[in-house]
């Protein structure tokens, strides 16, 4: 039997299970693998500048394709450098492989140069994290952290290879590409399934509450069958974004999160029923939109839900959510549509009620973000990519930016990470077909850029066809008004002295400069149109943030 480097064979797993776009930085202890990348035909090798980046790449490709991205880093601080990006994956459902060196074998023992212990590091962050011990087990552990990330509730999965395997030889070589499949679900328990149908034909308000699993192109149109065969009021997390059609649009309540004070707030505290489609609590706490605990709850998902005071769901339809929305939809006989009712149609109208703000048609002035979010819906359309960075600017966007395809409008919810929104871009860019072909639009704070702003060397020299935006206020805005509402004054938010235009240019990408409400339709079409990369600063203002938080009574949900 034939016998490769292991290097080679981790190499061609990578392509066996569908990998063709790698993100990483080289060093000693992994360069074998990026030596063997070199001369791979069709896995592209994108060097990175901060191996967090390269996380964060690693998982739009996982979120957006569905195969697990892959990162590849050095021993050591390389190793350590990828925490946050594996753990945001980890919790928001993106699958990951990342793929560590680590010292020889002889050495990890010793306290020689970049010896760490990376899997007690990585370990919490990801689904699992294995050493390769010999070269023969090469082969099975990286198809185990495949199936591993790809297991739903998709994570990362990460892979030690200290440097004196990755340079040896195994005659185990690496698995078919069937072997990495994840495995399938099929239907729940069809007494529970009738059971759920009994519930939802009883319902006189029923809601239907999509989480981010719901999102995934492989049940977006199962949720959308269900929609137009039994119209439901419904309410998205912010992950779920894009999970309800334009045509449906007319049921869709809005989106929730971080404060219970939205219009889908109100929907589920008037709902007699909530169908949890791919929820997870890690996007918006139950005991913030179920602080009564009094909503009776069908949990639909491919996990058991997380049972606890304000989460216990009546029934729990466990399995192919896709497999489980059909035959609700095909099984459900008298749904009462309850999106004629008088109560649905106030909270359509007050969902709405902002498109009639002063804000949006203002014509001078600094910039308002619901000025912006108007005109950019316009600009662009309904399959642009549109990846938004922690910060008030994804309360804004999650809150009042309209998304109709799935996995097009991107945030970190669970993690509420920043840096996120350029590394996503760029992933977002290269995994077109063909690369880069599209506009990709990514927005951050002025805080968060600077995050991730050295990947702008990456988007310029890959070719990526992305416009960026900042929203620029010269601070940590959302941790600013958040502390102004709880102490009358805030601490540590103050930032400032980057002149972002000539920045962009110093890495080659072309600046634009939005400073009052005049200007953004004319420089947003600029910028858009502009190919290549494009960074705006916008004067952004953030005059009305505090209405962000603002509580909303009690009896305003009743």
């Amino acid at each position: 039997m034939a016998d490769d480097s292991v290097a080679q064979i981790i190499v061609n797993s990578l392509y066996s299970a569908g990998v063709r776009i790698v993100f990483g930085i080289p060093g000693a202890k992994v360069d074998a693998i990026f030596d063997c990348l070199l001369d791979h035909p069709e896995i592209r090798l994108i060097v990175c500048r901060h191996e967090q980046n390269a996380a964060m790449m690693a998982a739009a490709v996982g979120r957006i394709s569905g195969i697990p991205g892959v990162c590849v880093a050095t021993s050591g601080p390389g190793a350590s450098n990828l925490a946050t990006g594996l753990v945001t994956a980890t919790t928001e459902g993106d699958p990951v492989v990342a793929i560590i060196g680590s010292v020889p074998r002889l050495m990890n023992t010793k306290r020689t140069h970049q010896s760490m212990r990376a899997l007690e590091i990585l370990g919490p962050t990801s689904k699992s994290a294995v050493g390769i011990d010999v070269e023969d087990q090469a082969a099975e552990v990286v198809l185990s952290a495949f199936r591993t990330a790809s297991t739903s509730p998709k994570g990362a999965s990460v892979v030690s290879i200290p440097a004196d395997i990755a340079k040896g030889r195994s005659k185990f070589l690496q698995f078919p590409s069937h072997a990495f499949s994840a495995p399938r679900y099929g239907l729940a328990h069809q007494d529970l399934l009738n059971e759920a149908v009994k519930l939802i034909e009883a319902a006189k308000f029923p809601v239907l509450f999509l989480g981010m699993r719901s999102s995934s192109p492989q049940v977006v149109g199962a949720v959308r069958k269900l929609l137009t065969s039994h119209p439901l009021i419904t309410v998205e997390t912010f992950q779920a974004a894009g999970a309800v059609s334009k045509k449906l649009a007319y049921l869709f309540h809005g989106r929730v999160g971080l404060f219970r004070n939205q219009v889908g707030d109100k929907a589920l505290a008037k709902s007699d029923l909530v169908l949890a489609v791919g929820y997870d609590p890690v996007e918006y706490d139950a005991n913030l939109w179920n602080p009564t605990a009094a909503r009776k709850i069908i949990h639909l998902d491919y996990a058991s839900s997380d049972v606890g005071a304000y989460y216990h769901p009546l029934l729990e339809l466990l399995g192919s959510i896709k497999e489980n929305l059909l035959y609700l939809t095909e099984n459900l006989k008298q749904v009462i549509d309850v999106t004629r009712s008088e109560t649905a149609q106030d909270l359509s109208d007050q969902f709405l009620q902002w498109q009639k703000l002063p804000q949006i048609t203002r014509t001078s002035g600094l910039v308002h973000p619901l000025h912006f979010i108007s005109q950019l819906q316009k600009a662009i359309s309904e399959n642009t990519t549109v990846a938004v960075d922690v910060g008030t600017v994804y309360i804004y966007m999650m809150r009042f930016f309209f998304a109709y395809q799935p996995r097009k409008l991107l945030c970190s919810d669970g993690q509420q990470t920043l840096g996120v929104a350029l590394p996503w871009a760029i992933a977002a860019s290269l995994i077109q077909e063909p690369p880069c072909s599209s506009k990709v639009v990514s927005m951050s704070g002025d805080g968060g850029f600077m995050f991730s702003s050295q990947e702008l060397s990456t988007a310029v020299q890959q070719g990526c066809n992305i416009t960026h935006f900042i929203w620029n206020d010269s601070s940590y805005n959302m941790v600013q008004f958040q502390e102004e509402l709880k102490y009358g004054r805030s601490s540590g938010v103050k930032l400032g002295g980057v002149d972002f235009v000539k920045f962009a240019e110093s890495f080659g990408a072309r600046g634009f400069r939005m400073s009052d409400e005049s200007e953004v339709e004319e420089v947003m079409a600029q910028a858009l149109a502009y190919q290549g990369v494009s960074l705006v600063d916008v004067n952004i203002d953030y005059s009305n943030n505090k209405e962000l938080a603002g509580h909303v009574i009690d009896s305003e949900f009743n």
